[in-house]
C-alpha cells in the first residue's frame, strides 16, 4: 500500500480538492486500493514525511521533506494535470 502525503497552507481547503481529483484519476489509471491519502499543512510536513512514500503539494515550501515530493498547484487551476498525475503515478508506481 502507497502513502501518499497531500499538503497544503492549512491543510484543509485546496487539499481537499486535490485530494478528490487525485484520488479519481490514480483509480481510473487502475490504482484502486493500492494507496491511501492524508492531509496536512505544509508547515507539518518535516514530521510526518518520513512515513509516506510521497509528498504532494498545492504550495511551494522549504521545509524539509523525507520522501520524493510532487508540487501539484495546476491541480487546482487545471493546468499540466496530466504531467502531474504522469509524476505521481511514475513516483509512487514505477517499477
Amino acid at each position: 500500500m502507497k502513502r501518499i502525503l497531500l499538503c497544503c497552507g492549512t491543510g484543509v481547503a485546496t487539499s481537499t480538492v486535490v485530494n478528490k481529483k487525485l484520488e479519481e484519476e490514480l483509480k481510473r489509471r487502475g490504482h484502486a486500493g493500492q494507496f491511501t491519502i492524508s492531509q496536512c499543512k505544509a508547515a507539518e510536513v518535516p514530521s510526518k514525511s518520513a512515513n509516506f512514500d510521497l509528498c504532494v503539494s498545492t504550495v511551494n515550501f522549504t521545509y524539509k521533506c523525507e520522501c520524493p515530493i510532487v508540487v501539484a498547484t495546476g491541480l487546482l487551476i487545471n493546468r499540466g494535470t496530466q504531467q502531474i498525475y504522469d509524476d505521481i503515478e511514475k513516483a509512487l508506481f514505477a517499477e
